[in-house]
């Protein structure tokens, strides 16, 4: 088993937490991470994915510092170590 520390922001902080530490097996893709952080949570789920499963077209993801685009997710790999992060859409003002 191999550790990934997820990070949630502002809106999905409020609603998942903050900092997740989570267990996962080889070949994890970044959605099959986050559906399992957020399995437990209806809103929090709701709010990162849509009803087909899919990321919503607003969602940031972030692996190891690094802008992962959502149509890409599916092809990334977690690794032991990785730390993800999850961004609602930012306003800026």
């Amino acid at each position: 088993m191999m550790k990934v520390k997820v990070r949630f922001f502002a809106r999905f902080r409020e609603l998942l937490g903050a900092d997740v530490i989570v267990e996962v097996g080889e070949r994890t893709t970044l959605p099959d991470l986050i559906k399992q952080v957020t399995q437990k949570n209806v809103e929090g789920h709701n709010a990162i994915f849509d009803e087909h499963g899919h990321f919503r077209e607003y969602v940031i993801l972030m692996r190891n510092a690094k802008r992962i685009d959502i149509a890409d997710a599916a092809m990334n790999i977690v690794a032991d170590g990785d730390d993800v992060a999850v961004f609602p859409p930012v306003a800026g003002g």
